[in-house]
C-alpha cells in the first residue's frame, strides 16, 4: 500500500521539553512465520492529549497495546510508557495507566462493588467506590449484584470504572462504546475530555469513526500492521485534498451563476433554491458565497460539509469500515 507520507509526519511537532506518553520506535510483532501483526510502527504520543488509534478489526491495534503494556513481548523495535520503558520497568507503568481492554475478563461470581475494592487495594489508592460508579453511570444498587448477572453494557462500564481507579497518568482505552448505548458512549467521550483538561494521556484506539472524530486530537490510522497515517483530522484532509461542500440556500437563484469561474470550485449544483459547490481549495468556500451575493441572490442559509473521517479512512485503508450499532441490551 503506497504510504501517505505528508500525513505520516505528525502536525504536532515536538518541542525539546514537550513530555511524550508513548513512544515506539521500529516496533514490530510477529506471530510465527506467516503472521505479521504489528510492522516498523513509529509511532509518538503526546501527554496531555486524545488520541485516536484506528484501523478495521484485525488491524494490529490491540496487539500494539499488548504490547505497550507487555502482555506480549516485540519480536523487534521498542516502547516507553511515559519514559519508562514497556519491557523492563512494566510495574512502574501499570501503576500509572489504567486500561480498559477489548478483551477484559471479569469474575462472574463477584459483585461489581468487590471488583472495585479489589483493583483500588492493588492501584493502592484511596479512590472511594461510589465516586466510581457514580462517574460511570453504573446504579450503586446494580455494584451490589454479581457479575454474572450484568449486561454487555453494565459490565464495560464496570471495566471503566476499574480503569478509572487510582487517576491514572496514561488512559487506554481499547473499543470502550462495545456494548454501550448512545448515553454510555456520550459518557466516555466526557471522561475522555475530562481526563485530557487535567493534563493527562488517553489513547484511544477503536474502529468506530464517529466516536474518534468526536473527541480526539490526533489520529493515526493503523491498516494490516503498518502505520499509514498520523496527524489531526484536519491534516488528514489537506494530505489528500478532499472535497468540501458548501450548500447555499437563496431567495432566488440568479439567472447566471458565474460560480465554476472561482478557482478551487469543482462541481455546482442548483437544486429550486439551493445552490450546492463542491470545493477543494479553503479559500473557495468564502469565494463561493461572495461571488452568489455578487450575482444578485439573497443568501438565507449556509451549511458547509467537511469530508468526515470515515472518508479519510476509506481513503487512507481502501476498506469501509466495520459498521456497529450501539447497544446496551443483555449478553
Amino acid at each position: 500500500m503506497e504510504t501517505h507520507s505528508h500525513a505520516l509526519s505528525e502536525s504536532m511537532e515536538s518541542a525539546d521539553d514537550e513530555a511524550i506518553a508513548i513512544q515506539t520506535v521500529g516496533l514490530t510483532k510477529r506471530y510465527g512465520t506467516d503472521v505479521l501483526a504489528v510492522e516498523d510502527l513509529d509511532l509518538t504520543v503526546y501527554e496531555g492529549e486524545i488520541f485516536g488509534f484506528l484501523g478495521p478489526n484485525g488491524a494490529g491495534k490491540s496487539t500494539t497495546i499488548d504490547v505497550i503494556m507487555d502482555y506480549v513481548r516485540p519480536s523487534a523495535g521498542s516502547a516507553t510508557v511515559l519514559g519508562l520503558d514497556a519491557q523492563t520497568e512494566t510495574r512502574k507503568i501499570h501503576e500509572r495507566v489504567g486500561i480498559l481492554p477489548d478483551g477484559y475478563g471479569l469474575y462472574d461470581r463477584l459483585t461489581g462493588r468487590k471488583h472495585l475494592e479489589y483493583a483500588i487495594s492493588l492501584k493502592r489508592s484511596d479512590d472511594a467506590v461510589d465516586d466510581l460508579l457514580d462517574r460511570v453511570g453504573l446504579d450503586a444498587t446494580a455494584a451490589d449484584r454479581v457479575v454474572g448477572g450484568y449486561s454487555k453494557g453494565m459490565m464495560q462500564r464496570l471495566a471503566l470504572a476499574i480503569a478509572l481507579v487510582g487517576d491514572p497518568d496514561l488512559l487506554i482505552l481499547d473499543e470502550p462504546s462495545s456494548g454501550l448505548d448512545p448515553n454510555g458512549v456520550r459518557l466516555v467521550r466526557e471522561i475522555a475530555r475530562d481526563h485530557a483538561n487535567r493534563g493527562k494521556t488517553v489513547f484511544f484506539s477503536s474502529h468506530i469513526l464517529s466516536q474518534v472524530e468526536a473527541v480526539c486530537d490526533r489520529v493515526a490510522i493503523l491498516d494490516r500492521g503498518r502505520l499509514v497515517a498520523i496527524d489531526s483530522i484536519d491534516g488528514l484532509r489537506d494530505a489528500l485534498g478532499t472535497e468540501s461542500t458548501v450548500t447555499l440556500t437563496v431567495n432566488t437563484v440568479p439567472e447566471s451563476l458565474t460560480l465554476a469561474e472561482i478557482v478551487g470550485v469543482s462541481d455546482v449544483v442548483v437544486d429550486d433554491r439551493t445552490i450546492r459547490v463542491s470545493v477543494d481549495d479553503v479559500t473557495a468556500k468564502v469565494d463561493v458565497i461572495d461571488r452568489v451575493r455578487e450575482d444578485g441572490a439573497a443568501i438565507l442559509d449556509v451549511t458547509i460539509e467537511e469530508s468526515s473521517l470515515e472518508d479519510l479512512f476509506s481513503a487512507y485503508t481502501g476498506d469501509a469500515p466495520t459498521r456497529v450499532t450501539d447497544s446496551e441490551g443483555k449478553r
